[in-house]
């Protein structure tokens, strides 16, 4: 990955997440639609868990860093949110089935 690249910007509906930084370093910043915390990752014995329903973007790379992402299923073009607002909207619907 070149050095200061952003990746992401979507959250999935089902599908999880597992991320570690294979060599090199980045941030991931995580949203669950009422606050957000960034992680920082940078070691190979170290890895970030992503439930699903949480926007999470991935920025902040160090020159030819590397990020292993395993996925809990296998893509579905229709499992992604790519747009925040979109993402904000779906929040406020899953918590109202939630009740």
């Amino acid at each position: 990955m070149p050095g200061g690249e952003h990746r992401g910007g979507h959250a999935y509906k089902q599908n999880c997440e597992f991320i570690v930084a294979l060599s090199g370093s980045f941030d991931v910043l995580l949203n669950d639609g009422k606050g957000e915390r960034t992680f920082s990752l940078n070691r190979s014995y170290y890895g970030l868990y992503v439930p699903n329903g949480i926007w999470r973007e991935m920025d902040n790379f160090s020159t030819n860093s590397l990020a292993l992402i395993l996925s809990s299923t296998k893509y579905a073009p229709n499992d992604y949110v790519r747009d925040y607002k979109d993402f904000l909207k779906y929040k406020k619907n899953e918590s109202k089935q939630n009740f």
